[in-house]
């Protein structure tokens, strides 16, 4: 399954509908093919989604919509997915998911409200759903990949479906029957907190390339206990009784980058999709940079893996030769998201220097703000 264009309204943070294409919109040229995934026809797939902008400018939280969609489309019950606190009290929220699935362009229809409990916690339920289908291979131009104008839903949520919970997609029914699935590793949790998770086998390769010093990093079970043993060359080995003690001899870079790219190596062997939320923490740009690098390399990720991250750095944009894998979000009484494509249409410009510019508009702090700032640090200077 691949997930193409994300549409949704009446989410309390934003300020309009969200509508944000995965799909390379701007045109193909012949190197351009070495960087995107092949889906039909003249349409290929960004592999690689930076979310960039200001602090508090909504990042995150356009990041956990995706993830939402993401896992609603994988048979998550919308009540277990970590990300469903960007819902907040909706009436009514409506998500549009267009994605590939077995030979098909689909489109997914989700009609999402609040229902208020008695102990006051927030539950959501699916209230209303649909699910059109066409062949791929009636796909000429990527114009025709979303046009379901004048085609009958082959599904409709009922309210009647037997066995199924309020809060699961009739979507789960489709999976089943194609045996298809949807792997989505999210990271969002790591953001401010940086635990090795107990885990068979971390790769070497991954160790050796975040921390040549360590010969051996490796998780044994013993009983009811899950032992850590640690070597660095040309010293004792450590055994340790819970990964948190990890922090006491590896960087926080060191573990967010094993948990990191251990996951990469999952999603870009099975084709799925990859979310992190402010990937330079902890991390030095190369590293970042490497990251992005192996998504973009279609010759290492075969399967059409996709990494879609949100970032402070503008020099990672420098990486993209194309603007339609980067989203820009502002937060002006209410959050928009806004494709790079959109307003920037030379691929020919240097993209960090265009957004630390401020030419892209909202993407740096203003000068009167920074004007502020600075007489107000003069200021308790000279009252010291």
């Amino acid at each position: 399954m691949k997930f193409l264009r994300l549409q949704a309204e009446g989410l309390p943070l934003f300020k309009e509908k969200i509508d944000m294409s995965f799909v390379a919109s701007q045109r193909i040229m012949d190197d351009d093919k070495d960087k995107l995934y092949p889906l039909v026809s003249n349409v290929y797939l960004n592999l690689a989604e930076a979310i960039i902008g200001i602090n508090a400018s909504g990042k995150t939280s356009i990041l956990k919509v995706i993830l939402l969609a993401l896992k609603l489309l994988g048979n998550q019950p919308i009540n277990h997915i970590e990300a469903k606190e960007i819902l907040g009290d909706t009436p009514k929220a409506i998500f549009n998911m267009y994605f590939y699935s077995s030979g098909e362009i689909c489109r997914l229809e989700t009609v999402i409200s609040t229902v208020k409990k008695d102990n006051f916690d927030e539950k959501y339920c699916i209230t209303g759903e649909k699910l059109w289908t066409k062949p791929a291979a009636t796909i000429k131009t990527r114009k025709q990949l979303y046009d379901f104008e004048g085609i009958d839903p082959v599904s409709m949520r009922s309210g009647q479906e037997e066995f199924l919970p309020a809060d699961v997609s009739i979507i789960i029914a489709r999976n089943k029957r194609n045996d298809e699935s949807l792997p989505v590793a999210s990271m969002l949790s790591y953001t401010n907190w940086n635990v090795l998770p107990v885990s068979e086998e971390i790769p070497e390769a991954v160790i050796r390339f975040l921390d040549p010093t360590i010969e051996k990093l490796y998780f044994e079970s013993k009983g009811n206990k899950s032992l850590v043993h640690l070597k660095f060359k040309e010293e004792e080995e450590l055994v340790l009784e819970n990964s948190r003690e990890l922090e006491n001899y590896l960087s926080s870079g060191t573990i967010k980058g094993i948990v990191t790219f251990t996951n990469a190596m999952k999603i870009l062997k099975n084709g799925g999709y990859l979310l992190i939320d402010e990937i330079e923490n902890h991390f030095n740009k190369e590293i970042v940079a490497t990251l992005v690098r192996f998504f973009m390399n279609v010759r290492l990720n075969k399967n059409g893996a996709v990494l879609i991250y949100t970032t402070h750095y503008p020099e990672i944009l420098d990486e993209y030769d194309r603007n339609d894998g980067i989203f820009i979000t502002r937060n002006r009484n209410g959050i928009t998201v806004e494709n790079l494509a959109s307003i920037l249409t030379r691929n020919d410009i240097k993209k960090s220097d265009a957004y630390q510019s401020g030419f892209l508009e909202g993407t740096a702090p203003t000068y009167d703000a920074y004007m502020e700032l600075k007489k107000n640090i003069a200021a308790g200077i000279s009252e010291g």
